[in-house]
């Protein structure tokens, strides 16, 4: 069944635009509320959110919903989501949100759920939170005697700070280390720096001054230069960039390469299994990582398990099969010891520990594996269905074909646009760069002929 307010990973949308405007956040606060609403004690929900102007909006709405519905709400202020994830179990609360859209830029907002375990909600739960939103509002709502209390946490950062700390050994520490920290501008730009200082490294941050307009723009992990030219300048040892909600990081080493979320999976499972601490045989990543990933795997004498792209699914099938790291190449690292999302700076905590323990460079430490030749792009179109024309079907198909064992074809529709993802990897980039520009013309063809049909239709 389609879904009208969630998408792959919670709901989203520009700020005052359907769905991300203040009544849709008051429905989804009462509605959501309601749901985890199932005892005579008082419930719990924790609030955190971002740095764009909007989450003031989403937050004052959502607060208003779930008061109204009968749950206490924990307002953290801008906190990472892993952090609201963390602080959903530790609070013993029966809910968990974060307020935002990731790697976005400001005019977008987002709402992420959490159940009280901690982990992001099932697509059946957000089913119901949608059915109970299009039902009558008013029967939701609790007696005057029991409507909710709104308090801020001031201790959340702490809080999170000391978690992130104790996901390493006690002794270790990190004196001599010069690390670059871009924040994004986002909700990491007061627990990351402070957590690395704490632990003896020298820090030089950039991307930690928000003003609700500039949450990665041009910072973070999906823009690395400024990040890249600061480890030049101050000579740093490594880079960390963050995203707006810090779930994800990107690494740069200290010769101004970035390395990224697969390299720094190989780099904790390589690590881990040596101590005896990896868990499921092998790590969990998306249909996206890299075939090199793959292959270094193997020589490890360990699986690689992919899963479609999102981190809810390959936090879903770690929990299924046993593992413990998986995550995707975009530098969403779940490390399910510790965290039940992507964390940034937990998974920079993890990388800087090898480099620590082992005394070496960080382009060593985090150079695993060659990437194979890889080739991504997209097709956008505004109606019908390009995937299922004939002559599309069949660029596809003479691609496997062409690729045969050496190589992997990936073709995905966007969850959150009108974009159909066309990737292909192999030993021969020369035939990868082929089979994708055959592919992708296919699906531009068929586009454009849906688009005269339908001009011919309406004139008709």
């Amino acid at each position: 069944m389609a879904r009208k307010f969630f998408g792959t990973d919670g709901i989203r949308g520009s700020a005052n635009s359907n769905p991300m405007t203040s009544e849709v956040a008051l429905k989804v606060g009462m509605a959501a509320g309601k749901l985890f609403t199932n005892g005579a004690y008082r419930h719990r929900v924790v609030i955190g959110k971002d740095t764009r102007l909007s989450g003031y909006m989403i937050e004052s709405a959502m607060v208003s919903g779930f008061t109204a519905v009968g749950m206490d709400v924990f307002q953290l202020g801008p906190m990472p989501t892993p952090a609201v994830a963390m602080l959903t179990r530790s609070l013993r609360a029966d809910l968990g949100v974060m307020i935002s859209a990731s790697h976005n830029p400001y005019i977008d907002n987002g709402i992420k759920l959490f159940g009280p375990d901690g982990y992001k909600l099932s697509d059946e739960q957000e089913a119901e939170i949608e059915a109970l939103m299009e039902g009558d509002a008013a029967a939701l709502l609790a007696p005057p005697e029991h409507i909710g209390r709104a308090t801020r946490i001031d201790s959340a950062r702490e809080r999170y700070v000391e978690f992130a700390k104790r996901t390493l050994p006690r002794n270790l520490r990190f004196d001599g280390i010069r690390a670059v920290i871009d924040c994004a501008n986002g909700a990491g730009y007061k627990v990351a720096p402070e957590a690395l200082w704490e632990l003896g490294t020298e820090v030089i941050k950039i991307g930690v001054e928000p003003n609700g307009l500039n949450i990665n723009k041009d910072c973070g992990s999906t823009a690395v230069q400024n990040l890249i030219r600061k480890v030049s300048e101050v000579r740093a040892d490594i880079g960390i960039a963050l995203d707006g909600d810090a779930d994800r990081v990107v690494i740069v080493d200290e010769k101004g390469r970035i390395i990224d979320g697969d390299q720094l999976m190989a780099v904790i499972a390589e690590f881990w299994l040596r101590r005896g601490r990896l868990a499921g045989g092998g790590v969990v990543a998306t249909v996206m990582s890299n075939l090199g990933l793959e292959r270094f795997m193997e020589d490890l004498g360990l699986g690689l398990a992919r899963t479609s792209v999102g981190d809810r699914y390959v936090t879903e099938h770690m929990r299924q099969h046993g593992y413990n790291v998986g995550g995707e190449q975009s530098g969403h690292i779940v490390l399910s010891d510790f965290s039940t999302t992507g964390d940034g700076l937990v998974t920079a905590l993890q990388i800087l520990a090898v480099v620590a323990e082992s005394g070496k460079p960080v382009s060593e430490v985090c150079n695993r594996f060659e990437p194979l030749p890889q080739v991504l792009e997209n097709v956008r179109y505004k109606n019908g269905q390009p995937l299922d024309n004939l002559g599309v079907q069949r660029a596809i198909n003479d691609g496997k074909s062409r690729l045969g064992t050496a190589g992997r074809l990936v073709i995905r529709p966007s969850g959150t646009e009108p974009v159909i993802r066309v990737m292909a990897e192999g030993d021969d980039e020369g035939l990868v760069k082929t089979v994708v520009s055959d592919i992708v013309h296919a699906l531009s063809d068929a586009a454009a002929e849906c688009r005269r049909s339908r001009a011919s239709a309406a004139a008709y």
